[in-house]
């Protein structure tokens, strides 16, 4: 009796042992679909050739990716750039950390009912999101081309109430970056970021009126909690992810929508 016991007690020590080896190997990722979701499907095998198993949760808002990385629901996510993540550590109290830098998606002005700048009439509504750091980047970009004047056309923490010139008294609509796209038949216009732009078949290079340039320095990045960049799983990611094939996908697929960062 004591033999078996023995036994039961060393084989469910191995069962235990080879599930916990095998949690080891996997990497659960949140990202939002477009482009995230796609790129990091893309090296789904490239990891599994490396022992990783990805498993990608997708979100589809700003907010839950990071609270879920938080929690440790998940590994890591990938779906935001780093002075949002900055601003969202400082407002929740939370310790996550870049830890790999991936592209660039530019940010962009679109309308369903005109064509140029210029064509956008006097007291028109236009739709920004209302999330921190965005906000302030779509902001400085209406700065930027002469829409509007900003008290301080670097503060990434900019609103409306910043706006210190206003010569065709735009109304600024403050919503949730996910609903921008299907608000545009009611808006004169709206920024949206990329990847929203991409998901509701917009094509920045050819349907916005006004982009962020390839310079942009809001790069996407993979979050992690801190502490955690220079674990062996996220080291072999970063490899994988930062690879010359991975680029020349970025580039072929979204044709200059989103830009490589590495």
């Amino acid at each position: 009796m004591l033999k078996k016991t023995i036994l039961i007690l060393v084989l469910l020590t191995f069962v235990f042992a080879g599930a916990v080896q095998a949690d080891n190997h996997v990497l659960k990722i949140g990202a939002t679909p477009v482009p995230h979701s796609e790129i990091l499907n893309f090296i789904k095998d490239d990891l599994a050739e490396k022992g990783i198993k990805l498993e990608i949760v997708e979100f589809t808002d700003y907010v839950t990716p990071n609270i879920a990385l938080s929690d440790g629901s998940i590994d890591a996510n990938f779906f935001q750039h780093v002075p949002y993540l900055k601003r969202f550590n400082a407002d929740r109290g939370l310790n996550l950390a870049s830890a790999i830098k991936v592209h660039v998606e530019p940010i962009g002005l679109y309308s369903d009912k005109y064509t140029s700048l210029k064509e956008i009439p006097e007291g028109a509504s236009i739709a920004i999101p209302n999330d921190p750091s965005n906000e302030g980047r779509a902001l400085i970009l209406l700065h930027n081309n002469d829409v509007i004047t900003l008290a301080d056309p670097t503060n990434l923490s900019a609103t409306p109430i910043d706006i210190v010139e206003n010569p065709k008294n735009l109304n600024f609509e403050e919503l949730e970056a996910a609903q921008l796209p299907r608000v545009l038949p009611d808006v004169a216009a709206a920024v949206i970021n990329t990847n929203y732009a991409l998901e509701a078949d917009l094509n920045p290079l050819e349907d916005a009126l006004i982009m962020e340039g390839s310079d942009s320095p809001y790069v996407n990045v993979v979050a992690v909690k801190k502490g955690d960049q220079d674990s062996k799983k996220i080291q072999i990611l970063k490899e994988v992810i930062q690879s010359e094939k991975v680029k020349e996908f970025i580039l072929e697929k979204y044709e200059g929508a989103v830009v490589p960062a590495f």
